[in-house]
Parts: structure tokens; C-alpha cells; sequence
């Protein structure tokens, strides 16, 4: 699997946004924004995926899969880890089938 930071990286070329004009459009907790050069740093892998609220914003930006983001960055959104503290039978059934998924690619 490809990185976190690769997979950012290739969405952002073909969406045809720079750097710079990323790092405008996604903001922290604090409201500003996040510099090119920790953009750069986590394309490069060289600092640890973000958290989920700028994973968000960099899939709507981006029109990528948040989901799949998360999953790269080696998370679960707050939403599925919500319903695996709730609903854990559940939560393993449906990873479970997940597995099956894509063991067999039925």
C-alpha cells in the first residue's frame, strides 16, 4: 500500500493544485492555515499523517475518498470508531466482510 503522504501527494498533482495553494485552502483547529512546507513535509513522509479533522479538508479539497485517506493514515474516522465502541459485534461482523471482500474481490 502506498503511503499516506504518496497518496496525497498523487491527489494533489491531478487535481493540478500546487503546494502553496493546498496549504492555503486547508486550515487547522486554530483557523490558519497550514504552511506549504509542512504540506511538503508530509508528502515526503517525513512527519506522521495528520489528524482527522485536516484529513477531511484535504478530501473534500482534493475530491478523494476520506475513508481511504484514513485508512492510509492508519486510522479510523471518529464516526466508525464511534460505532465499533457501541456496536462491536457488529464492528467485527463488518470487517469480517470487509476481509472477504477483498481476499476473494466478491
Amino acid at each position: 500500500m502506498k503511503t499516506f503522504g504518496t497518496i496525497l501527494s498523487e491527489a494533489r498533482k491531478a487535481a493540478g493544485v500546487s503546494q502553496k495553494e493546498l496549504a492555503a485552502q486547508v486550515h487547522k483547529e486554530d483557523g490558519q492555515a497550514i504552511s506549504p512546507q509542512y504540506l511538503n513535509d508530509v508528502e515526503h513522509d517525513r512527519r506522521n499523517p495528520p489528524s482527522e479533522f485536516l484529513i477531511g479538508q484535504f478530501a473534500t479539497r482534493l475530491k478523494v475518498s476520506k475513508d481511504m485517506l484514513c485508512a492510509a493514515a492508519g486510522t479510523l474516522p471518529d464516526d466508525l470508531r464511534k460505532l465499533a465502541a457501541a456496536q462491536p459485534e457488529k464492528f467485527e461482523q463488518a470487517f469480517q466482510a470487509f476481509r472477504r471482500t477483498v481476499k476473494t474481490g466478491k
